[in-house]
């Protein structure tokens, strides 16, 4: 599948058709894909006619994925009737449309400044480790993280330095971090960080911890050292709390460090 920016508008061809395949095939002078089992092609159109109707990115690559593992089978299938090469060339296509999705379903939820979440990645993102919590029982932490003056520092310095803080912002987290934690950008300058199996005190530490390492690693620009801390407000997540409301109790946490002095982590009441 291709895909092109026309004004700033990601446009995506449509999914190639397996028929695709069979043309390649009787071009190319091998054996023909029409020779493989009749019950593999019914599963591939099933598979296509899946991806017309399928609006969402991920969900076409699980069928992707499906459809991928329905065709290396055959390698091993008694009643292959199709050659080596053809078998290959279906994985290769089927491989290339699903990088091209994983490519866009990337991009359409990460920021493209800092390379973290964006807010549409963030929501999901929240969605998904707050139902997991309230389905197993484990405790879920976020950390509201605002850049403090950081007005000031695009009015002194311009903004292309803000834009340098605010990368080397999120490179700090990405490398602080678990595996398993994500960082996304809020919007302007704050960041949201979620901290799925951390409780509040574990939160706190990561918290603590990354501000060390934000002041260890000052922003160098020309002969100047660029000392830059941010402010936090962090919060555990009740059972049955609304995404919203523990949203709005880790935002009063970071209005409240904001507003007793900057550059500090205050826990959400």
């Amino acid at each position: 599948m291709g895909s092109e920016l026309d004004r700033g508008v990601l446009r995506l061809a449509p999914p190639p058709r397996v028929g695709g395949l069979k043309r390649a095939a009787r071009t190319s002078g091998r054996t023909p894909l029409a020779t493989a089992p009749t019950d593999y092609y019914k599963r591939i159109e099933t598979y296509a006619e899946k991806i017309r109707t399928t609006q969402d990115v991920r969900d076409i690559i699980a069928i992707l994925d499906e459809a991928l593992n329905e065709t290396r089978a055959l390698h091993t299938a008694n009643e292959m009737a199709i050659v080596h090469q053809q078998v290959i060339l279906a994985e290769q296509r089927i491989e290339h449309l699903k990088g091209e999705l994983e490519l866009v379903n990337r991009l359409v939820r990460e920021d493209q400044l800092t390379g973290a979440l964006n807010r549409r990645g963030l929501d999901d993102a929240l969605a998904r480790e707050a139902a997991r919590a309230e389905r197993a029982d484990t405790p879920l932490c976020i950390a509201l993280l605002d850049i403090d003056n950081f007005k000031r520092i695009n009015d002194t310095y311009g903004h292309q330095v803000g834009d340098i803080v605010l990368v080397h912002l999120v490179a700090i987290i990405k490398e602080t971090i678990r595996t398993n934690d994500l960082i996304g950008r809020y919007g302007g300058e704050e960041f949201l960080l979620l901290l799925p199996d951390s409780r509040l005190a574990e939160a706190v530490a990561v918290m603590d911890r990354l501000q060390r390492e934000f002041a260890r690693k000052p922003i160098i620009w020309g002969n100047k050292r660029l000392l830059v801390t941010f402010s936090a407000g962090v919060a555990a997540r009740n059972p049955g709390e609304a995404e919203s409301d523990l949203l709005s109790r880790t935002d009063k946490a970071l209005y409240d460090a904001k507003h007793s002095g900057k550059d500090r982590v205050i826990v959400a009441g």
